[in-house]
């Protein structure tokens, strides 16, 4: 079998419009004969009609593909054995459809990885949490009480003699806010006995350069902190005295708890790290006076973090606007904007506000209008995407700035067929364009045959169901691999071609 025939059967097999019986046939040919290039299972195995008899045999076929079909609820418990498929067990475990019984069975996989995956589902026979507490391999034991719900496993495992166990339970938000507390200042547990710094001689754990242990768990100790500080269940009055501790890692630990004193939350907004300063600006919960002054903060980083912080106040906002560079999705707050303070922004001499509000997807008919004759380009691009623009609105955003918005313009998921046909068109082309236009839903088979032209677009375009069946066929010689994956996927791939092509 050639790599392209390959790619035709992997386009084949998503083909929306594969009959049933070729969907058959191709079960009939996948499985382990078939070159690896060509591995169209997967493919199979996500069709949204696959029926649950093809499904079944498709998995008693490829058993690879027990994972991708009990994800997508193709298969039963009844299907499973853990035992000799415990990917599949797992998987339908992870979609709560698996049988928690199956817990025995997998908690004595020989397999160590199957056992830690095993860790993070809830529901699991008692005995079998047992076994994994009782793994001997810590990873296990640490994803145990990394996702365990009960209590009561929880707070025995704070005491578990290696420290990565201990690191997991402190950052498990069911631990108990007594035993968080506990692990912070380790006065109140045994000192642990293992760390992963001691253990590096017998096994690489890809730990950080800088990991140390003097036979005091150092490194060890300072990630159960730094874990405990960032769960949310760890009291107040435990984590205060961090805020002027002299790693910066447990002072950033901080920033974004919701349950920050003023007093903390002042004391790390003068943080010498900037990314201290900048989370802590995106906390919500910090009040009106901490955050105008941190709108004067030097570093750009922080400024931006605010500016997208969903509390901000909105004359803040519109100061960082103008003077910071911001991220291009659209701020909470002006998310949230009420009716006036929409035309208010709408109304602002600085572009950059006015840029922000047309991030917004829900507009009123008039300022959506008001900002599509906005004379800044960037905001053009910025409103170009807004559903309910007319075919002259958008016209007009291309006769007065061509280039610049062009792209954006074909976003728009209400231009026309006959407007996308005459972006392609354009003079000088802009190659995002085709891009646009090969994705578009409106595309017109004369746009996609102007796509297929770019070599970027070619692909995208190839899939089109717009595309002329002609052009389709003529596609699947082509002699790139995504190209012909794409056009054989085309649901208008003429019915007779689908035939001749599955084996």
């Amino acid at each position: 079998m050639t790599h392209v025939h390959g790619h035709v059967l992997c386009g084949l097999a998503a083909n929306t419009a594969l009959p049933s019986e070729l969907v058959d046939r191709l079960i009939a040919f996948a499985g382990p004969d078939v070159d690896e290039d060509a591995d169209f299972a997967d493919d199979l195995a996500g069709r949204a009609d696959l029926s649950d008899a093809q499904a079944l045999a498709l998995y008693t076929r490829v058993p690879e593909t027990g994972v991708p079909l009990a994800r997508e609820g193709r298969l039963t418990t009844a299907d499973v054995d853990p035992a000799a498929d415990p990917d599949a067990a797992l998987a339908l475990l992870d979609e709560g459809r698996g049988d928690p019984e199956w817990g025995r069975v997998l908690a004595a996989d020989p397999d160590s990885w199957n056992r830690q995956r095993l860790a993070e589902y809830g529901g699991l026979p008692p005995d079998a949490v047992e076994m994994l507490a009782a793994d001997p391999d810590v990873q296990v034991v640490a994803e145990l009480a990394l996702w365990t719900a009960t209590p009561e496993v929880v707070t025995r495992l704070a005491e578990h003699p290696h420290a990565e166990v201990r690191r997991s339970v402190a950052w498990n938000e069911a631990t108990p806010p007594a035993v968080l507390a506990a692990l912070i200042d380790g006065e109140q547990l045994p000192p642990a006995r293992r760390c992963l710094v001691c253990d590096r001689e017998e096994t690489d754990f890809g730990l950080p350069p800088d990991a140390t242990c003097d036979g005091t768990h150092g490194s060890a100790v300072h990630d159960i902190r730094h874990a405990a500080l960032q769960n949310r269940a760890t009291p107040t009055e435990a984590v205060v005295a961090f805020a002027d501790h002299p790693s910066k890692r447990l002072r950033w630990a901080l920033v974004d708890r919701p349950d920050l004193p003023p007093e903390v939350s002042r004391r790390l907004a003068v943080d010498p790290v900037p990314g201290i300063r900048a989370y802590l600006a995106g906390n919500p919960l910090i009040d009106d006076a901490l955050m105008r002054a941190l709108a004067d903060d030097e570093d750009q980083d922080v400024r931006c973090h605010l500016a997208h912080n969903p509390n901000v106040p909105l004359d803040v906002l519109v100061r960082l606007a103008a003077t910071t560079k911001l991220r291009a999705d659209l701020p909470p707050r002006i998310a949230t904007a009420s009716p006036a303070e929409v035309e208010e922004l709408a109304r602002s001499t600085e572009s950059a506000v006015r840029m922000l509000l047309a991030l917004r997807r829900d507009l009123p008919a008039g300022i959506r209008d008001a900002l599509a004759t906005d004379p800044d380009a960037k905001v053009l691009k910025t409103i170009a995407p807004h559903p309910g623009l007319s075919e002259a609105q958008l016209r007009d955003m291309v006769d007065r700035h061509g280039v610049r918005v062009l792209a954006k313009v074909a976003t728009n998921p209400d231009a026309s067929g006959t407007l996308l046909e005459d972006l392609t068109r354009h003079q000088p082309p802009v190659k995002k364009v085709f891009r646009e236009v090969a994705r578009h839903r409106n595309a017109t088979p004369r746009a996609l045959l102007a796509c297929l032209a770019d070599d970027e677009a070619r692909s995208i375009a190839a899939g089109h169901p717009a595309l002329p069946p002609q052009a389709v066929v003529e596609l699947l010689a082509d002699e790139d691999r995504q190209v012909v994956k794409a056009a054989a996927g085309n649901p208008s791939l003429p019915r007779a071609v689908m035939l001749d092509l599955v084996p």
